[in-house]
């Protein structure tokens, strides 16, 4: 598709082979590139090291944004394996089922705040410590969702915190660009995701996608892997600040 050879990349959000940062992974092996992919605890690392192996990765290491350390000891592994990154994909997201299932107005404090450490400031700590890596540049993209824009039914306190993620990623865009750093917000439509699963009634969002998008179907992890893999590309090396949906359409539509 577009060629990575040479580059290094992090992947974070890789939990089973359905998940849309394993589709990234996989479009960015194809295209040339070096990966390291984390694991969000040791029942994960069973569903992720081989899948990471199958890959070629050469930095498989654990990462809980909620424990203090283990993110800057990812960057240490990083620096000394590489000594450099190239590019970063964020696809995290939680928020407590009670506060996910429930009103806005009902979320929870503790909740609410705990939903936007993993799901949007985490995106920061990682720009953070990926901005002294990215010696040449380099690109950081997360992973939205149309409820972030409009308000989408039983998706709950995410569309605030995707929202503030969208900003974040505009925010970091304007601050890094001075150094080549480029940043995007992908919005994938609804696709059946161990993430998607949390969310009530997911399946009829699926089939009112389907239904209501111009191309009438839903978007595929492969599909998300093969845009990524070009807005980390140097074709893309002009672009950056986007929320960049891919959805058959469905954002456009009323």
């Amino acid at each position: 598709m577009f060629n990575l050879h040479g580059k290094k990349g992090l992947v974070v959000g890789v939990a089973n082979n359905k998940s849309i940062a394993y589709g990234c992974a996989k479009a960015f092996n194809v295209c040339g590139a070096e990966l390291a992919i984390t694991y969000l605890n040791e029942k994960s690392e069973s569903y992720v090291r081989p899948l990471a192996e199958l890959l070629g990765s050469q930095l498989i290491l654990p990462l809980d944004v909620e424990i203090d350390g283990q993110m800057e000891a990812v960057f240490e592994a990083i620096d000394k394996k590489w000594g450099k990154l190239d590019f970063v994909v964020h696809s995290i997201a939680f928020a407590p089922r009670d506060d996910l299932h429930g009103r806005v107005v009902d979320s929870s404090k503790d909740g609410f705040l705990r939903a936007m450490d993993i799901s949007c400031h985490s995106l920061i700590r990682l720009a953070k410590l990926a901005e002294p890596l990215m010696k040449d540049g380099g690109c950081l993209l997360t992973m939205s969702y149309h409820g972030a824009d409009e308000v989408v039914e039983n998706y709950g306190i995410m569309g605030p915190v995707k929202a503030a993620l969208e900003s974040a990623s505009r925010y970091l865009a304007s601050e890094l660009g001075t150094h080549g750093i480029r940043v995007h917000a992908i919005s994938p439509g609804p696709l059946a995701t161990r993430a998607g699963s949390g969310i009530l009634h997911f399946d009829e969002l699926m089939k009112d996608a389907i239904e209501r998008a111009p191309l009438h179907k839903l978007v595929s992890t492969d599909d998300i892997g093969a845009l990524s893999a070009f807005l980390v590309s140097d074709l893309a090396r002009s672009l950056t600040g986007g929320t960049i949906f891919i959805d058959g359409g469905y954002n456009i539509v009323a």
